[in-house]
């Protein structure tokens, strides 16, 4: 029978012969001060009587590392482990038990393991710390992490016989179970159940313990909550280049390398000594001077605002009516160099509307002030902290020109500025901008024309599969090349012009090709134009009392008018496709709003972009052919 540990210190009521002071030991034996040992009787079944220990004395004398003391038993623990393995029970979900009835932990996660280290073999606490190097203070470390284990052990042996299903988000459930038993096999923590307990479990336990499936939306469903298609889109990217290059390829077989830099410049001239296009864009700085002294007289009073409004209206007509006229009855301009003059002369009257509007909105401005400052008579004006011009002192020519050639549409007395010319940006897009002109020329004469030519049969012939066949055979690369305009004008132009005047509002564009109706489309590609048509035609409309649907529908009419105005009197021929493109914008946008949401409306907007497109180039090339030239027939 094992004796009790002697304490080398004892207590004064120790020495007086007294009852020893009950110290709280470890669970299952060890060192405890003047404690009788139990009875065979008393102790509880299932757990052997436990080896007496040496005393605590001795333990000061020979005291040795923690480190080496946890290795020992380790390693005396793990050659007892087969033994023990073969005494446990089959548990349901094949998981090994250590200790008696009343001692249970699980096994195959980190707590189990320490647990099942510090346990002798018949279970309860072994005497690890106790009676190896390293004193009762190791034991009584031992036994915290032992009774932590304990804890994680029933508390899995109790999941294990109610059968709950713990959240999936604190990683419990059987799934994870299985896996914590799964991963206890070889280089695991423990060993692993035995085939025979596993199918002994499979027989009587529970199902959950082999569950393997759960409640789960397949991932192309909007339910499921993924999002990364990354994979698909740079599938979706190398598909698109592999079939473009055989349309490339299949282009250069049948027809050659038709590039020619040459017939370029004949797109702009027809006569090397006559430049009529160069000498309108001359010519448009003679009405910019004419609104600039009419807004300096109206400054001063020697005009009245019914004058002045008048002499306005008389001068932007004119920006409109004389390049058309010039285009339409001079025949030794073309036509590419009408549309550029005539870019102009659209950009002039928008930039001199929104300077007329802006010196009016400031001279009202100064009148009220003046009238709130009669009554309580003149006051001192302090001096600013940032020195900004105000009218009148903005009507300057300077302040004109800056505007003029600024890349905006909406005139300001002060413009954001930036500090300084970054020399390798502007270096950049000016490169970026050669490069893309050369490529959008190679493209359209190298894969457009030929395309266009082919499909004029069809549409004399009125073959209509034909036709669609040439209009899906023109919508790629015709897309393709608008898109590398938008990048080249947009990105590349734009930000050349605003790095040179250090121009600080570079915001040209939205994210449009996230559109996902065909009005957010409309006011996100091209920012300059929806900024004017805001702040000068669609909410003045509001401000006189019509409703949104009448100014909207007024905004799309002007834009249909600027766009059937910059096609058709260069190709001298009006046929309204533009107009009726962008007017029928709005039932299009009704019904995608009303039938298409999400990634659905997105789709609609683009498939409206890539066939909307090429019908309006088929349909204005073909009227011109028929009109001005025998339609070329190439082999199809």
């Amino acid at each position: 029978m094992a004796q009790p540990c002697v304490s080398r210190g004892m207590s004064s009521r120790e020495a007086a012969g007294g009852a020893p002071r009950r110290r709280r030991g470890p669970r299952g034996g060890g060192c405890v001060t003047g404690r009788t040992p139990r009875t065979p009787s008393s102790r509880r079944p299932g757990r052997p009587r436990l080896p007496a220990c040496r005393a605590r004395g001795d333990h000061d004398s020979q005291r040795a590392p923690r480190v080496r003391g946890l290795q020992i038993g380790a390693r005396r623990a793990s050659e007892r482990l087969p033994e023990q393995r073969a005494r446990a029970p089959g548990r349901p979900g094949g998981r090994a038990l250590i200790g008696g009835p009343g001692q249970r932990a699980g096994y195959g996660g980190r707590q189990g393991a320490v647990a099942a280290v510090g346990r002798g073999a018949g279970g309860g606490a072994a005497g690890l710390g106790c009676c190896e190097p390293g004193g009762p203070r190791l034991c009584r470390d031992r036994v915290r992490v032992e009774a932590m284990g304990d804890r994680g052990g029933a508390g899995g042996s109790r999941r294990r016989r109610t059968g709950s299903r713990p959240s999936s988000q604190s990683g419990g459930g059987p799934a994870a179970a299985e896996e914590e038993v799964r991963a206890a096999g070889p280089g695991g923590d423990g060993p692993a159940a035995d085939k025979d307990e596993s199918r002994g479990s499979d027989a009587g336990g529970s199902h959950w313990d082999l569950r393997c499936h759960r409640l789960q939306d397949s991932l192309f469903s909007s339910d499921s909550g993924f999002n990364n298609y990354r994979g698909i889109l740079n599938w979706c990217v190398v598909m698109l280049i592999l079939s473009n290059a055989r349309l490339f390829l299949e282009n250069l077989i049948k027809y050659g390398i038709l590039v020619d830099p040459i017939q370029v410049v004949s797109l702009f001239l027809k006569d090397p000594y006559s430049w009529p296009a160069l000498c309108l864009v001359i010519v448009a700085n003679v009405f910019a001077v004419a609104a600039f002294q009419v807004e300096k007289r109206l400054a001063v009073g020697a005009l009245t605002e019914q004058a002045g409004l008048l002499l306005h209206v008389l001068n932007l007509a004119t920006i409109l009516c004389f390049p058309a006229a010039v285009a339409l009855l001079l025949e030794s301009i073309t036509p590419v160099g009408s549309v550029l003059a005539l870019m102009v002369y659209t950009i002039l009257f928008l930039k001199l509307f929104s300077y007329r509007d802006v010196n009016l909105w400031c001279r009202e401005r100064r009148a009220r002030a003046k009238a709130k400052a009669a009554p309580a008579g003149k006051k001192a004006n302090g001096g600013t902290a940032q020195r900004m011009v105000s009218y009148p002192d903005n009507l300057t020519y300077r302040d004109l020109y800056y505007f003029l050639f600024a890349p905006t549409l909406c005139y300001e007395l002060n413009f954001p500025r930036s500090p300084r010319i970054r020399k390798r940006f502007l270096l950049r897009r000016l490169l970026e901008m050669l490069f893309l002109t050369q490529l959008q020329v190679g493209l359209i004469q190298q894969w457009m024309v030929p395309t266009i030519q082919n499909s004029m049969k069809p549409f004399k012939d009125m073959d209509y599969s034909r036709i669609i066949e040439r209009l899906l055979k023109l919508a790629v690369p015709n897309h393709l090349i608008w898109l590398i305009f938008f990048y080249w004008f947009f990105h590349s132009c734009m930000n050349a012009v605003a790095e040179l005047m250090q121009f600080g509002d570079r915001e040209f564009y939205r994210d449009w090709w996230n559109s996902e109706s065909v009005t957010y489309f409309w006011q996100n590609w091209n920012i300059p134009v929806h900024k004017w048509c805001l702040r000068h035609f669609y909410k003045p409309m509001l401000r006189r009392g019509s409703s949104k649907w009448v100014a909207r529908t007024g905004v799309f009419f002007a834009s249909a008018f600027f766009h059937e105005y910059l096609v058709s009197i260069p190709l001298h021929m009006f046929r309204l496709w533009a107009f009726t493109g962008m007017m029928a914008q709005i039932p299009l946008a009704w019904i995608v709003s009303r039938f298409f949401q999400g990634n659905y409306g997105n789709a609609a907007v683009w498939l409206t972009l890539i066939i909307g497109q090429p019908v309006a180039v088929l349909m204005y090339v073909h009227d011109y052919y028929v009109l001005h030239y025998e339609a070329p027939v190439v082999g199809a």
